[in-house]
This record gives structure tokens, sequence and C-alpha cells, in this order.
């Protein structure tokens, strides 16, 4: 954990070098730059931030020609009327638009129907006729805006009226397919080149390069380059780049330095784009100090890092923890000049929230207000998260409130986080209003959120609340899902409203849902309780015909049911087969069976389980040692085992129940063994870390062999440390 006042401390013109690294650093300023002085978060705020750097706007507008103008007006207009109108006024003055500027009209357009007539409109009143050429740069225009299914339509069109297709044609449709995630039909469209007489060139390579690395195959992308070579065409500097990055996307960057060292050799010359890849690669597997040995070799070779390298080296060290050194970075990077960005900040922010340093990240937040950059919804949602975390409901509403003030539109993921944290502190009154205002908001619907409310209500016992809600997705067209479902479900089971949770999963089978182990869980819990045994059996049977396998949870509740019904011999053959499966015992299925053979008074079987807990399951938790030690103080078993199992307790850290404690003093007592009671009582008081007061007090009534008003003392003390200890 840092702490915030070192930053506070922290000089504006420490230099990056200042980092531990075995090289030195070589990020210094421009040598005519000026020193920019640090500039406080706000008023009331000893945290230092430095200042951003402005470039003031010496743009001048001049007036267009008269034809470009029209031009203009022509690629911004959708409509036909006033495409036509435009085109004509072209056609009088002279001026005809190129393929490009016709391919930008066809871009603006969003059905095959209005770009059909819009041909017609080029051919018939300006007697143009598209050739391969237009289709390519059209085609492409088309990919670029993501409208793939206007693309197979106008290749069919290109096709139908026998223009003929080029590289350049199949290089479009292959970065289509590629876009569209159909890398085997992009290999087909590959193949097929060969029969229209053409060779795949560098392009068509490094799109399907691309197209492997977007899927997260980089031995296919490879494989590509291993055929692109095996055709005789070169790497470009492009097909460079792109294999950089799929190294440093699946964090094999060692391997991506070595293949830039191996090109560099054949005339391939790094540029910003590679450099930040290796930066961003190295940064995201930790390994910072590499990232900075390749930016100083970016500055010797000429190159100034730019926004993205500094995110990159940002976002690195605050994924280590290292904070402070993201800030000296922060600060470099003011001093070359280079502005920082929402996504610099957001990064800090983040890095502030999960140090708990929630008053600086809101601080840092207003900075960018008046620098001029916005808070993003991503900004907001982060100080939000991390007010909701640390307990500052009331300030994060108000947050909530500030993020509208400025404009800035929540998302679902806001309401999400504040419905969820409102939820948990039972504040359903406020959480549903907050549901309301996202749906009239317009805000996309989630599920999760309808989901977290239903949990919220059910856990209140507000079941009629929660199953309007439920019925509301409905309404709304909010897909329910098995989550929403088993948690109504677990509600109405807990309501003693099984019947109708019955009837639900029923509904959800019907909705093509499949129930799950918490679906069956929640059934066999209710039955447990109630001590239906036959019923709950039944839901063990249907839930493993049904292909859902009992898991260690579901064998423990009807473990502990049967033991609740008195069957506990049933119940030890059940634990027995279960072992049997090699499934792990947890204490949960042990526990019961363990705390029913104690209250028959077979301590010696209860005690001989709990060994075997020990060495053949999870280890005991602090129930199972309640669980003992309650049996061995109060059932009356050799005194020595108590005791022993007592020290046993407490040295690991378990502090006895005391109401079972006092039976055991008793026993001491009446067995003239007060000097182990003494013994007992101060391994107890060492362990709960009393006071020196507390201590000396009942040391004082151990002293004068006052054990009843020690004991009192003792038991009152444990109480107010821990009041719901012995529930």
């Amino acid at each position: 954990m840092f702490d915030v006042c070192n930053i506070v401390s922290m000089t504006l013109l420490s230099p990056l070098h200042s980092l531990p690294h075995p090289f030195p650093r070589t990020l210094n300023p421009h040598p005519h730059s000026t020193p920019t002085p640090p500039l406080s978060f706000s008023s009331n705020s000893t945290f230092k931030f430095p200042t951003l750097c402005t470039t003031p706007s010496s743009t001048t507008h001049h007036p267009l020609p008269p034809n470009e103008t029209l031009l203009l007006q022509l690629t911004q207009s959708s409509s036909f009327d006033s495409i036509t109108t435009l085109l004509k006024q072209l056609k009088s003055s002279g001026s005809i638009p190129n393929a490009t500027t016709f391919a930008t009209l066809i871009q603006s357009f969003t059905n095959f129907h209005e770009i059909e007539n819009l041909l017609k409109i080029l051919e018939n009143e300006l007697g143009f006729k598209p050739d391969t050429n237009f289709y390519n740069i059209a085609l492409n225009a088309l990919v670029e805006d993501n409208k793939l299914k206007l693309v197979e339509m106008l290749h069919s069109k290109m096709v139908n009226e026998g223009i003929v297709l080029d590289v350049s044609t199949f290089n479009v449709l292959i970065k289509a397919l590629c876009k569209a995630h159909q890398l085997r039909p992009a290999i087909l469209m590959l193949e097929e080149m060969a029969n229209h007489g053409l060779k795949p060139d560098e392009i068509t390579f490094t799109t399907l390069m691309q197209g492997f690395i977007e899927e997260g195959d980089l031995n296919g992308a490879l494989k590509m380059k291993k055929q692109m070579l095996g055709y005789g065409c070169l790497l470009t500097n492009v097909s460079v780049k792109v294999l950089v990055n799929g190294f440093c996307k699946e964090g094999r960057v060692e391997e991506a330095l070595r293949f830039v060292l191996e090109v560099s050799e054949e005339g391939f010359s790094p540029d910003q784009v590679t450099f930040n890849s290796l930066v961003n690669g190295f940064c995201r597997i930790g390994n910072v100090n590499d990232a900075l040995d390749i930016v100083d070799f970016m500055i010797e070779k000429g190159f100034d890092p730019d926004v993205y390298t500094y995110n990159s080296l940002i976002s690195g060290m605050c994924k280590l923890g290292e904070f402070e050194k993201a800030i000296e970075i922060l600060q470099q990077m003011i001093l070359r000049e280079c502005s920082p960005n929402t996504v610099t900040y957001n990064t800090l922010i983040s890095a502030l929230c999960k140090e708990n340093e929630i008053e600086a990240a809101t601080d840092l937040a207003r900075i960018l207000v008046s620098k001029g950059l916005l808070p993003d919804v991503c900004t907001f949602n982060t100080l939000i998260q991390g007010l909701c975390l640390s307990k500052n409901q009331d300030i994060a509403m108000e947050m909530f409130e500030e993020m509208k003030n400025k404009g800035c539109k929540p998302d679902e993921f806001t309401y999400s986080i504040l419905i969820d944290s409102l939820c948990y502190e039972r504040r359903l009154k406020e959480a549903l209003m907050l549901l309301k205002e996202m749906e009239s908001s317009g805000c996309a619907r989630n599920a999760v959120v309808y989901n977290t409310l239903i949990d919220g209500l059910c856990k209140s016992r507000r079941i009629e609340d929660a199953e309007e809600i439920f019925d509301q997705m409905e309404l709304l067209g909010v897909s329910r899902s098995s989550v929403t479902y088993n948690t109504l479900i677990d509600g109405l089971c807990k309501n003693k409203r099984v019947e109708e949770a019955s009837q639900l999963m029923d509904q959800m089978i019907m909705e093509g849902l499949k129930p799950d182990k918490f679906t069956y869980n929640s059934l066999l819990t209710y039955f447990c309780r109630v001590g239906d045994i036959e019923k709950a059996g039944d839901i063990v049977q249907t839930m493993a015909s049904n292909g859902c396998e009992p898991d260690i949870f579901t064998y423990g509740t009807l473990i502990g049911g049967l033991c609740r019904a008195g069957r506990v011999d049933v119940a030890s053959k059940l634990l027995r087969s279960v072992q049997m499966k090699g499934i792990v015992l947890t204490p949960h299925a042990y526990n019961p069976v363990i705390q029913a053979l104690f209250m028959r008074k077979r301590t010696k079987e209860g005690m001989r389980l709990f060994r075997e807990m020990m060495e053949k399951s999870d280890p005991p938790d602090a129930l199972t040692h309640k669980i003992v030690f309650r049996g061995l103080c109060n059932g009356g078993g050799p005194i020595q085992e108590a005791i022993d199992f007592t020290v046993e307790m407490l040295e690991k850290g378990i502090l006895p129940e005391f109401p079972s404690f006092g039976f055991l003093a008793e026993g001491l007592c009446s067995l003239s063994m007060e000097d182990t009671l003494i013994e007992l009582i101060n391994m107890v008081m060492e362990k709960a870390q009393m006071s020196e007061r507390e201590t000396s007090m009942i040391r004082g009534f151990l002293k004068i062999r006052k054990f009843n008003d020690a004991l009192a003392n003792l038991g009152g003390i444990l109480d107010r440390q821990n009041p719901k200890r012995y529930n």
C-alpha cells in the first residue's frame, strides 16, 4: 500500500531514470521545452499533479471553390432527390466526380435497393459506367463501414454484369470475410484466385494473417506467412507490424522482438506502431523494465513516445502496484509535451481506486474537467465502483448525479454497480427507483441488474416484489436466465412456498432452460429442513436421472437432513458411499454426522470420525471444532480428552465455545485440577488478545481462587468481543 503523502512530496522534475533499472533512462524533455509547474488537484487536496500542455489552435477556415462545395454536399447527402439535383449541377458545371466520391456516396446508404438506384442515377444522369476500379473502391468502402451484407450483394451484381475481378477485388472480399470471422471461406477465396488466373499478393496474405490474429490464432497467421513467402511475396512493413502485434497480443513478446531483429537485417525499419506494440506487449506481461528499454531505443532512433506509448507504460506500472513510478512516467509524458488523454486518467483513477485512495481518484477526475477533458462513462464507473466497494454509497450516489449533470449518460454497468451495492446494504427502495430510472432513460436493459434486484428482494423476504420484477423482465423483453430462475426458486423455498418453486422449475424447463445443481439444491434444502427425507431422496434421484450430477453440497444437505430426522446410521452409510465415489468430503458433509453421534453419547465414534476428517477430507472448520468441543465437555467422556482438544483448538487460533468451556471448568474444579484450569484460562486470554486491564482483573480472581468470578468476567469479555460467537 503506497502513501499518498509520499506522492505529494514528489518533485515534478524527477527524471524517469530514477526508476530502478540496470540501464540509465533517456526520456529527457525536448531541448527547447519549458518544465511546467505542478498543479493541485483541488484547493483542499495536497496531492500534486503536473499540468497539461496545451497547444492553441491556429486553424484558419477558407471558403471552398463552388465545385468542391457541391462535391462536399454530394457526399453528405442521403436523399435521392437531393443527390439527383446535385449531380445535375455538377454535370452542368463540367465537373465529374471520381470513383472515390461515388464510393463515398454508396457508403452512406443502408440497403441494396438504395445502392442500385444510385448506380442507375450515375449511369443515366452522368453516363458513368462502373468498372472494376469503381466496384473495388465501393466494396472497400462498405467493408470499412462494416456493411458486410451489402458487400455480398454488390459483389454478386459485379459478377452478374460481367465486370472483371482483379486481385484488389479478391483482397477486399477476403477482408470482408475476415471481418465476419469466416476464415475458412476466406481461405477458399484465396484458392479461387487461381481459377481467375490471378496470383495473390502481399495484401492478400497480410489480410489473412490479420484475420487469424483477430481470432487469436497466431500459429495460423505464421502458416500464412510461410505460404506467402512460398508464393514469392516479400514481407511488407504492414505484414511485419501485423505479426508483431499478433505475437504481443498472445504474450509472446520475446518472439516478437526476435522477429523484428530478424526482419531488420532484411531491411525492415521499425516505426512508431512497431515500437508501441512491443512496449505494450512487455507491459501486459509485467516486464515494464524491458518496455522502458524499447522506449530508450525508440528515442535513439528518432521516434518520440506518443500517448499510446506512455499509456502502456503507466498501465504496466499500475498493474505492478508501482503507482508512484506511474506518476513519474506521467510527469515525463507532460514534460515531453505529450498531453495525457482520458485513457491515461482512467488508468490512474482505476489504480487509485484499487488502492482505496478514493479521494485522490476523485480529485484526479476533477483535473480532467479543469483541463477540458470531460470524464467519460468509464471514469465515472470506476469512481462509483470504488466508492461502493469502500462502503461510501451516499457519495457514490452524489457522483452518479454529478455524472448526469456533466452530460455523461450512465450505462448499464453504472446502474448495475449502484443497484448491486444498494441491494447489499438492503436499501431496496433506492435500488428499485434506480431500476425505474434506468428503464425510462432508454439504457440497455441488463439481465444482471434484474437478477441482482430479485436476489436482494428475496434475501429481505420481499418475495412478492421479487416475483413482480421477474414478471416485468418478460414484459420488457429481458431474457431470463438460469440464474434468474434459480434465485427466485431459492427465495420461494426459503419462504416455504415450495409448490410454487416446483411450478417455476417446470416453467424454466418449458422455456428451454435446464435445471442445474443450484435449482435442485434449493428444493432439496427445503425438504431436508422440514424433515421430508423421502421427497429429498426423490430430488437427488431426479437430479441424477436428468444428467445433473449431485455435488458435495447436495450430499452434505441430504446427510444433514437424515441426521435431523434421527437416521444417523443411514447418514453415516451415505457418507461412506460418497467417499467411495472419490468425492472429497467437506465439513458440510461431516459436521451433521459428528454432531449427531455426540448428541447420542457415541463419543468414541464421533472422535474417530473427526480424526478421519482431518486425515482424508478438507480441514475441519470452526463449527466442527465447536461441535467436538461441546460433545467432549458435555458428553461425560474422559476429561483429559477434552483438555487436550481445548489445547489443540487454541493452538489453531480457535477460541472455545464459552458455555461448554464452563462445563469443562466445573469438571476440572470437581477433580481438584484447578492448576490445569488456570493454565487453560491464560491460554484463552492470550489467544483472545485481551487488554492488560482485563487480563489483570481475571488473574486477580484466579489468584484468590475465585474461579466463578474469573469465568464470569472471561465470558463477558469474550461475548463483547464477538456477541454472535455462540449463536
